[in-house]
């Protein structure tokens, strides 16, 4: 049976103050996560400034075997994972 506008007002209203009194049992401190979402943030920039970088050094010249070098892996591993940014710009 179809409820009438004022059943489903009422009934929202009675959730809304369900839910703002409602206190958890297992409050937690999200300082932990916040960090946790931070650090991710930072390191979304960083890849995304090296990799930035890393068109340029292209750009001008500079070898994959150079660039490998710089970042800690062969010239031939940089190129598979930043050729595609490079080739795309």
């Amino acid at each position: 049976m179809p409820r009438t506008a004022q059943e489903i007002l009422d009934h929202a209203d009675e959730l809304a103050a369900r839910f703002e009194s409602h206190e958890p049992d297992d409050v937690h401190d999200a300082t932990e996560l916040r960090l946790v979402r931070e650090a991710f943030l930072d390191r979304a920039n960083a890849e995304r400034t090296l990799g930035d970088t890393v068109v340029h050094a292209r750009h001008n010249g500079h070898s994959w075997a150079a660039i490998g070098a710089m970042v800690g892996t062969s010239g031939e591993a940089a190129r598979q994972r930043y050729g595609r940014s490079v080739n795309a710009s």
